[in-house]
This record gives structure tokens, C-alpha cells and sequence, in this order.
């Protein structure tokens, strides 16, 4: 066979092939975090999220690879393809955003539109099924994107045998080398570069790094390309929805997010470890509005109710420890659990956390906006009290830091969200608690936030026997009923043998006023319904690596949603 180039046009060819494939591995690799990411946020299941969303894209991209057969002018083709991914890829987010929250509201413009009493609220049924499917559409946009990326592989093999005239005795190797080292630096470019952006701006700039590629491809084989004017109109067009969606696709989004919350949302971040969320709640006019937060679509606290939890979780071990203690803080970026620490006038306090940008907005700056000014205020203005050092880090590494350095703290607190995903569950450990242990001072006490013991009794019994496996000689579970959570719990870990109930039941009252807390009422709650704890015998302690804490507050939200049945 003769060949239609020759020479160093050859290399330039080469160049030009193997880089669109690297430049489009990366694009797909980013299109999967994309569409796992925002998955977790609708489904509220980060983890299966990720691993069912990556599961279904690689067996589509397996089904794209076979369909590429059936394309006939692979130049044509591939030209068309990258046009057809860009709009799937620039489009899909706000696509799903608006399926899942229209779903949301229908009943409610049912009702509205017939004039329906809130008893009659239409529900179930295909309201029900449309909504479910709603609420799964991800998974349909990432087989088909899936599929359509299957696809790029073969046809670039194909296109590039055509250049040579020939067929090529490592084609597939060298075009599967470039594929493997984009995917690689698209996952570097996702860590570093698109987690800290709006998911939307991620996917326009993604989409438009397809297209460009698509664009580049198109020009240089200009020739072999039919309805090329027609297809160049699709790429302007496609750079057009594109450049539309990055100007305004946070704010269709935002308003989109905002019917699945019960409030309107004033605030919408994505960090590059979550993505945040505030709602605002207008009242009557001499009354504030009730701000909640949001992270990753879980409701992490009303300022409603918050001291319910906040002076539950700090005021057992602070009231046993006494004034001029050394405090630790293990999550609790809000610093609401540090302005109740404050308030017992401690030495000083080290507050670990993840997340800068959460830190950030919860600590006073310039310029705040009212909602943001509103919840400094709540926290007291705790970040800028001088006895306060914030460290931004992995805790489970800080620890071990902190070992090291022979820190010793008579209070620790563990401000963490549930254990609804494995890089949370390893900070309800045993190996975690143990070095929390080796911090504590030798009356130090330390107190665990513990998730439901009536929505995840399992996870919460779970918790308590790994705090007892880790060292303490003394622990209890107690309870209480917040509003915007229901029935919550709390564990506290002594090192001394006598418990934190009995040495608060021995004071007269608490050593610091709480406007709602009470001796009495922080007594109470460390009791529990007859035979509550008589499961305990079958309850695994969550060791490190075995994802106990995760696997049973996991079913725990499964069945509550009706997911899972034994």
C-alpha cells in the first residue's frame, strides 16, 4: 500500500493523534469525577456513588469500542464525536440539576395548581418513579458519555492507520500508552485544579478542552471530512452553549438547588474537599432568619437548634475537666463547638480541620455578607480569640504530628461528620482513638460526636465498644432529641474509673451556665430505652481498614430510605 504522507509530515500526524488522544483521555477521566461527584451529592452516597458511576462508564466505554465499528468514515466520525461529547459534557450537570429538582417540586405545583390541602399532597406512584428516575439520571449521562468516549480508541487507531497506508503492528499500544497517561494527568488536574471549582465552570472547561481538540482535528484533515461547514457551525455553536453556561450556569444551578432545600439557598461552595451550602429562612420581622449548613447535601446544623448539639458535645467532658485546660478539636471547622470550649475559659485550644475554606468563611473577615456575618456572629467570633490555634490538615495525620511533638490535652473534642464515607470512617477507628488516648492527660476526657442511636443504633453501639477497645477504662453513650436531626447521641471517654455522669451527677450544678443546658437534663440523657443495649455482644468493634462504623450507618441510611431489605 502507498502511503499519503511521508516523511516528517508523518511525525507531525503522529504528534497531532497521540496528543488529541492524551488531551481526550484526560477529558473523559475528568468527565467520571464530574458525574461520581455530583451523583454523591443527589444520592447523598458519596462512595457508591463514585465506584457505581466509574463501574458503569468503563463496561459502556467496553459497548462504545464495539459500536465504533459500525462507523463507517472513521475521519468524518471522530470529527462528529468530540462535537456530540463536548455538548453531553458542557450540558449534563445542568441537565441533571434541573430533572432532579423540577421531580422535587412537582406534587407541589400539582397541589398548587388544583388547589390541594397539604394533607392531599399528590405522592407515590409515577410522581414517585419519575423522581427516582430523576434522581438516577447521572447514571444515564454517564453511559452515554461513556459510550460515546468508548468510542475514540478505535476510530483513532483507525485514522491513524489510514496516514500510514498500512496497518501498524503497535497501533493499539501506542494510542492505549497515550489514553493511559492523559487519564493520568486528568486525575492530577481534578485534585489540584477542578475540585476547588463549581462544578459547572469544571465541566465548561472541560467540554471546551474537547472541543478544542475536536476543533484542531477538524482543521488539519479538512479535506477528508464530509459536511465539514456544517460540522464547523456545530463546534461554534457548541463554544457558544459553552461559553453560556460557564457565565451563567452557577446561578441555573443554584436556583435549581435551591427548590431541593426547604429554603432558599444563599450560598453554594465547593471546596476541594466538599461542597458546602447555606440556607437562609426569613421570619417575621422581629425575629432572625434560621441559617442551616449543608455539606454535600447532609444537614449539618440549624441555628435553630445547634446549641442542642454544640453544648451536648461540649459540655461533658469541659465540665469535669475545670477551668485552664488544654483543649483539642478534632473537626468543628464551624467553631461553634469552640465557642462553647471558650466559654469555660480555657489555657488554650487547638482546633484540627480539614478544610481552609470552611475555617475561612466561619471566621470574621471583611466585607462579610449578611448570612455569613449572621453565623460568625452565632460562633461567637470564636476563630479570633487569641487562645485559639486552627492547624488545616488530615487528622489522622495531625495526630500522630501531634504525638510526636508530645502534646498533652486534658479535653478532647471530636466534632465529626457521620461516618457516611471510608475516609471518615478511619477517624472512628480503634487505631485513631488510640492515639487520641496517648493525648489525653491523665484525667483527660474526650467526647465523640456518634450519629443517631435511633436512625443508626448499630453505627452508635459501634463507636462506644471501639472508645472501650481503644484504651479508656470508662465510657458512656448518652442522647438527646434535636429538632432538625431527631434523636441524636454522643459518646464520652474517661481515663479515670469513675464515670462523667457520676461526677456530674455530683455537683450541685454545671460549673458554667448554659441558657438551655441543665444538670439535670445532661443527667437524663445517659439513659436509654430497657434493653437498648443488649445487641452489644454482636456489634464489631470498627477496626482499623474493616469500614465496621461505615458499612452499618451505611445500611442504616439504606433501609430508612428504603434502599436495602434483609
Amino acid at each position: 500500500m502507498n502511503m499519503p504522507w511521508a516523511g516528517p509530515r508523518l511525525l507531525v500526524h503522529d504528534i497531532l493523534l497521540i496528543g488529541t488522544m492524551g488531551i481526550l483521555a484526560a477529558c473523559g477521566l475528568i468527565y467520571e469525577y464530574l458525574l461520581s461527584h455530583y451523583a454523591g451529592r443527589i444520592l447523598g452516597t458519596m462512595e457508591s456513588a463514585i465506584y457505581t458511576m466509574i463501574g458503569l462508564m468503563i463496561v459502556s466505554m467496553g459497548m462504545g469500542a464495539f459500536i465504533a465499528k459500525l462507523v463507517k468514515d472513521p475521519f468524518s466520525g471522530f470529527a462528529w464525536l468530540e462535537a456530540v461529547i463536548a455538548v453531553c459534557g458542557v450540558s449534563c450537570i445542568l441537565l441533571i440539576a434541573t430533572l432532579v429538582s423540577l421531580s422535587s417540586v412537582l406534587p407541589q405545583i400539582i397541589a398548587h395548581t388544583f388547589d390541594l390541602p397539604p394533607d392531599l399532597m399528590p405522592s407515590g406512584g409515577l410522581l414517585e418513579t419519575l423522581h427516582k428516575t430523576a434522581r438516577y439520571s447521572p447514571y444515564f449521562f454517564g453511559i452515554v458519555i461513556g459510550l460515546l468516549i468508548g468510542m475514540e480508541i478505535p476510530l483513532i487507531a483507525r485514522i491513524r492507520e489510514r496516514v500510514y497506508g498500512e496497518h501498524l503492528e503497535h497501533n493499539t499500544g501506542t494510542i492505549y500508552g497515550a489514553d493511559y497517561i492523559g487519564a493520568g494527568i486528568g486525575a492530577f488536574l481534578w485534585v489540584g485544579l477542578m475540585l476547588s471549582l463549581e462544578i459547572t465552570q469544571a465541566a465548561v472547561l472541560t467540554a471546551t478542552a474537547n472541543l478544542i481538540a475536536g476543533l484542531v482535528f477538524l482543521m488539519w484533515y479538512w479535506q477528508k471530512i464530509v459536511l465539514r461547514s456544517l460540522l464547523l457551525m456545530a463546534h461554534g455553536l457548541v463554544l457558544i452553549l459553552a461559553a453560556g453556561i460557564y457565565r451563567f450556569g452557577d446561578d441555573w444551578t443554584l436556583q435549581m438547588t435551591s427548590l431541593l432545600y426547604k429554603d432558599p439557598v444563599v450560598y453554594s461552595h465547593s471546596s476541594r474537599f466538599q461542597h458546602m451550602t447555606i440556607t437562609e429562612r426569613r421570619r417575621v420581622s422581629n425575629l432572625e432568619p434560621v441559617y442551616a449548613f449543608h455539606i454535600n447535601g447532609r444537614l449539618q446544623f440549624s441555628s435553630n437548634d445547634e446549641h442542642i448539639y454544640h453544648s451536648m458535645l461540649v459540655y461533658p467532658p469541659m465540665s469535669v475537666v475545670g477551668e485552664k485546660a488544654r483543649v483539642l478539636i478534632i473537626g468543628g471547622g464551624d467553631g461553634l463547638a469552640l465557642r462553647d470550649v471558650l466559654s469555660f475559659d480555657p489555657i488554650g485550644v487547638t482546633l484540627v480541620d480539614l478544610d481552609r475554606d470552611l475555617v475561612d468563611f466561619f471566621s470574621p473577615g471583611d466585607d462579610m455578607a449578611s448570612y455569613r456575618q449572621a453565623l460568625v456572629e452565632l460562633n461567637g467570633r470564636a476563630f479570633a480569640d487569641k487562645r485559639v490555634e486552627v492547624v488545616i490538615g488530615d487528622a489522622f495525620v495531625e495526630a500522630d504530628r501531634l504525638n510526636a511533638e508530645g502534646k498533652v490535652y486534658d479535653a478532647i473534642i471530636v466534632d465529626l461528620p457521620d461516618p457516611s464515607h471510608p475516609d471518615l470512617d478511619r477517624l472512628y477507628s480503634d487505631y485513631f482513638y488510640h492515639r487520641l488516648h496517648q493525648l489525653l492527660s491523665t484525667n483527660g476526657v474526650m467526647s465523640v460526636q456518634s450519629t443517631s442511636p435511633y436512625h443508626s443504633k448499630d453505627a452508635f453501639m459501634s463507636i462506644g465498644k471501639t472508645l472501650s477497645a481503644s484504651g479508656f477504662p470508662h465510657v458512656e453513650q448518652y442522647r438527646q432529641n434535636i429538632p432538625s436531626f431527631g434523636e441524636w447521641g454522643w459518646s464520652v471517654a474517661s481515663k479515670q474509673r469513675v464515670g462523667v455522669r457520676q461526677r456530674i451527677l455530683a455537683m450541685e450544678r454545671l460549673p458554667v451556665d448554659h441558657w438551655w443546658l441543665t444538670r439535670d437534663l445532661l443527667v437524663a440523657s445517659f439513659e436509654f430505652p430497657h434493653g437498648f443495649f443488649n445487641d452489644m455482644e454482636t456489634i464489631f468493634v470498627n477496626a482499623l481498614g474493616t469500614n465496621r462504623v461505615y458499612q452499618y450507618h451505611t445500611r442504616a441510611w439504606k433501609e430508612e430510605m428504603g434502599i436495602y431489605r434483609d
